[in-house]
């Protein structure tokens, strides 16, 4: 058996990995997307307010254990597309969006486990 290289998928050991652009809008409403495995196409739904560096798996998606048992699994990391050429319409309605308490980041932020590790020392 030979191993062909996909221009998509990066092999990690029996995991594969897929770096998954998705629109703003899909990342705050949710929706499905297709994603390509190393047996076809994939859906793959995304849940509303995904943000951007959650790893999705596909359980046993992945390359099949050479001389032994399972098969590894396919991680999609999702990043979120930022539109570098808005038009001014565009950037209206994001700047009215912006005014919206739901658009300022969390301040869970705070709270992070950076933050409750670095408390432990203090």
């Amino acid at each position: 058996m030979e191993e062909e290289e996909d221009p998509n998928l990066i092999r990690d050991h029996n995991d594969v990995i897929y770096n998954l652009f998705i629109s703003f809008p899909t990342a705050a409403l949710g929706g499905t997307v297709e994603v390509p495995t190393i047996e076809g196409v994939a859906k793959v739904k995304i849940d509303p307010g995904t943000q951007p560096g959650k790893v999705l798996r596909l359980r046993n998606k992945g390359l099949p254990t050479i001389n032994g048992y399972g098969t590894g699994d396919e991680l999609i990391n999702v990043n979120v597309y930022i539109p570098e050429n808005l038009s001014e319409a565009e950037k209206k309605k994001i700047a009215d969006m912006d005014k919206s308490p739901n658009f300022a980041p969390s301040k869970s932020a705070k709270n992070s486990v950076f933050n409750k590790f670095r408390k432990m020392f203090d």
